[in-house]
């Protein structure tokens, strides 16, 4: 399968479907790309619903924190991610640990009306 993205801006988030495989360099174009549309529209609440076929190897997970340092994607940011191949469960929730530790505000779930819930919810009341 080839890997499909689009991001698009969706009025009060920015929304990331992406599927196929997926490696560092996926990743990178993933986020460089949510990261302008974000900047274009002043508007950083991220909304990505992904069907990975070929997991991201776990030293990739770890280098989101670097990655999202340098593409300046920082605490402004709130990421609400679904992930619908369980396979690929863990190493999203890796990824979410690492971005947490580094000040970025994300979490994975189980489905978009979730994560649509948290993205307008207020600051204070994010869990």
């Amino acid at each position: 399968m080839k890997n499909r993205i689009a991001v698009t801006y969706e009025n009060d988030y920015v929304q990331v479907l992406s599927d196929g495989e997926k490696n560092y360099e996926v990743s990178r174009a993933i986020w460089s790309e949510v990261s302008a549309v974000c900047r274009k529209h002043g508007c950083f609440k991220v909304l990505g619903i992904a069907n990975t076929t070929k997991p991201l190897e776990i030293l990739d997970a770890y280098d989101h924190g670097a990655l999202f340092r340098e593409l300046d994607i920082s605490s402004q940011y709130r990421i609400a991610w679904v992930e619908m191949n369980p396979e690929m469960i863990d190493v999203v929730r890796l990824i979410e640990t690492v971005l947490y530790n580094r000040g970025v505000t994300a979490r994975v779930f189980s489905n978009a009306e979730d994560t649509r819930n948290w993205l307008n919810a207020p600051r204070d009341k994010l869990i």
